[in-house]
């Protein structure tokens, strides 16, 4: 297995989220964190410094590469929220249309501030992304 700098810890997600400078970014994160822990039924880990993961699976490349990964999870950034959606977005391109303010690249769905977006909406997607990755990865 290669070595993945982004590892599972046991660093406290609670003392992560508190030193988050940003007010606002604080706050957005610990209304992500509850909907996470409601939706995943899982605990919130810390996965490398910067990641708070829900779950988790064991994926393995062709290539052989393989590794650990949280079935989704968020990280606030200085300037959004990455909140992460493995299976990506072809399945929820109707979710995103009413989503609100928001981007996405392959796996991560960028919001800069949850009033923004329509929460309910969010719910969805994330409980449908971990409902696959958990199908995915049994």
């Amino acid at each position: 297995m290669s070595d993945l700098k982004t590892q599972v810890n046991d660093a406290s997600v609670e003392d992560f989220l508190a030193a988050v400078p940003n007010a606002r970014r604080r706050e957005d994160s610990g209304k992500v964190l509850d909907l996470m822990r409601e939706v995943t039924g899982e605990p919130a880990r810390m996965w490398g410094d910067s990641i708070v993961g829900f779950g988790t699976y064991h994926y393995r490349y062709k290539s052989g590469r393989e590794g650990d990964w949280p079935r989704t999870g968020f990280s606030p950034r200085k300037q959004y929220l990455a909140i992460y959606i493995m299976p990506g977005f072809s399945e929820y391109e109707t979710l995103l249309s009413r989503l609100g303010k928001h981007r996405t690249s392959v796996s991560c769905l960028y919001i800069n501030k949850l009033a923004d977006v329509d929460m309910d909406v969010l719910r969805e997607i994330v409980a449908g992304s971990y409902e696959e990755m958990a199908r995915r990865y049994p």
